[in-house]
């Protein structure tokens, strides 16, 4: 199994295909917001040229209202793997990628109830009262949240209110491990700087692209606001655009910034959390710049992976 993950815009797409076709693979996403049949164009997904060049998986498969957490995703994902060869996971989600080669927590379902109930406190109360409100009934959980993270935070509660248990407790018992792969994992790490230049440069590619009409279809049905699909990078900012709260130009601005902070949190996730076990893996943690180059050293790392595999 080949893994190419990294931040938003680094490249991963553009290798992962370069990967594909030069060993037969099949590209399996591991971008929640790729997940989404309605955002082609606003979260990048590969072209419909892409994918007649090279089999993906798991793009676009799902609609704004069903969820897409890392349990769906890691049984997809486990679904997929029993049909290929040689997958080729690529995306910028690292708590997916962990999910699946780590293994996840077996967390009950809350239930509907504590799910409406835990939403009503937070849009009632706001999402720094519910952390405090979550601290004082499950400490460890709050601790690894951010105030000011309304969707973490209110899933938090509605485990806490549905199970009698926080996440942390939950999250403490043990895993099933991915078994059965040699993994080779290619981190990209891009530079700040260039990574700004890749972040602008897509963002007016996707606006000539049609980017806003793909938002505006969505936008004039009305969804239901608190829809995780509806937080993808530009998109709030280009619904407050259509709502006349913003230019266009002060729209991608906006959404400029947060996609790289965001890149940010992801290096971040990357630098501080194993993706997988020193023992189980090679691994190369690979500095490229967006327009990621094919390079010897790569081609001779994946041979040895896929010869070595039989």
């Amino acid at each position: 199994m080949i893994v190419i993950a990294g931040p938003t815009a680094s490249g991963k797409s553009a290798l992962a295909l370069q990967v594909a076709t030069r060993f037969g693979g099949t590209i399996i996403n591991a971008d929640a917001m790729q997940c989404y049949a309605d955002w082609r164009i606003i979260t990048a997904r590969p072209s419909a040229a892409d994918e007649a060049v090279a089999p993906h998986a798991l793009y676009g498969v799902r609609a704004l209202d069903q969820p897409v957490d890392a349990a769906w995703w890691r049984a997809a994902a486990l679904r997929v793997l029993e049909t290929v060869s040689l997958p080729i996971l690529c995306g910028g989600t690292g708590m997916y990628l962990s999910a699946l080669i780590n293994g996840i927590s077996a967390i009950p379902d809350p239930g509907s109830a504590a799910r409406a109930e835990a939403r009503a406190l937070l849009d009632r109360h706001g999402p720094a009262w519910l952390h405090d409100w979550l601290a004082a009934r499950d400490p460890a959980t709050a601790s690894r949240l951010r105030p000011s993270d309304p969707q973490r935070l209110a899933r938090a509660a509605e485990v806490w209110l549905g199970t009698g248990h926080g996440l942390a407790h939950w999250h403490a018992l043990p895993r099933a491990r991915l078994i059965g792969y040699r993994l080779g994992v290619v981190l990209l790490d891009p530079p700040r700087d260039e990574l700004r230049g890749a972040i602008t440069a897509r963002f007016a590619a996707m606006l000539d692209a049609g980017a806003l009409d793909e938002v505006r279809q969505v936008h004039a049905r009305n969804p239901d606001p608190a829809l995780p699909g509806l937080r993808a990078h530009g998109v709030p900012e280009l619904r407050a655009h259509l709502a006349g709260e913003l230019t266009l130009a002060a729209a991608a601005d906006r959404a400029i910034a947060a996609t790289l902070a965001y890149t940010k949190r992801q290096g971040t996730w990357f630098r501080h959390q194993r993706l997988v076990d020193a023992d189980a893996t090679q691994m190369i943690h690979a500095r490229f710049s967006h327009a990621t180059q094919y390079s010897e050293s790569l081609d001779r790392y994946f041979i040895s992976l896929i010869n070595d595999n039989g």
